[in-house]
């Protein structure tokens, strides 16, 4: 639905109920020199669309709540950086037995996993871990390399990706969390972790900013 352009009139209006609320149909007509009657088209437009509230022998008053192109300009500006969390990294030589044991003491979804430059070079998921441990593997004996997945299908971000898109390439590629990193010269260094989790906080924040 394309968000409501409000008036003039409508604008003047919402001016004087969020300085003066609450207040009466009455009362906004005087101060605009106009008729109850000829405003009362105006009001009804704003109490529907929600931006005034009305209560009986009370009056007018501005509600809060913003228009859908306000929630929408907002939603676009939610950056990553504000949202992401610290990243779970281990060694490549860590064995998938010490992994397993990592992942689930640290209560993530994902482990990334570095080089020795400490650069990205993998991730980790309990799928992994699941398909490597059926079997009679001895789980102390492999190396997380061997099982991870690598690039060019790892999904990662940047600090600076909006929320939204990161939302997208979750859903997407159907995972739970995707690495933050940084570009250097010699590779990428993991500088976060951004998850469904973080998403979720995220869009309540807004619901909560935005009395939703």
């Amino acid at each position: 639905m394309s968000p409501i352009e409000l008036n003039k009139r409508q604008n003047e209006i919402l001016d004087i109920v969020k300085g003066n609320g609450p207040i009466t149909g009455e009362q906004i007509a005087e101060r605009l020199h106009l008729t109850r009657s000829t405003l009362r088209p105006d009001l009804a437009i704003l109490t529907m669309a929600g931006f005034l509230d009305a209560r009986p022998r009370v009056g007018y008053f501005y509600s809060g709540k913003k228009t859908s192109q306000a929630i929408s300009d907002n939603i676009a500006q939610m950056l990553v950086k504000d949202f992401q969390s610290i990243p779970v990294v281990v060694e490549e030589s860590m064995t998938v037995y010490d992994a397993i044991c990592h992942m689930f003491l640290e209560d993530v979804g994902s482990l990334f996993v570095v080089d020795k430059n400490s650069l990205l070079s993998g991730v980790l998921s309990r799928k992994d871990f699941l398909r490597t441990s059926i079997g009679n593997q001895d789980l102390n004996k492999i190396p997380v390399h061997m099982i991870m997945t690598r690039m060019p299908n790892i999904t990662y971000c940047m600090k600076e990706d909006t929320i939204i898109d990161v939302a997208k390439k979750l859903i997407s590629r159907q995972i739970d969390s995707l690495p933050v990193i940084k570009e250097r010269k010699d590779g990428l260094e993991v500088v976060g972790r951004i998850t469904k989790t973080n998403i979720t906080r995220a869009f309540l924040s807004l619901a909560d900013d935005h009395d939703l």
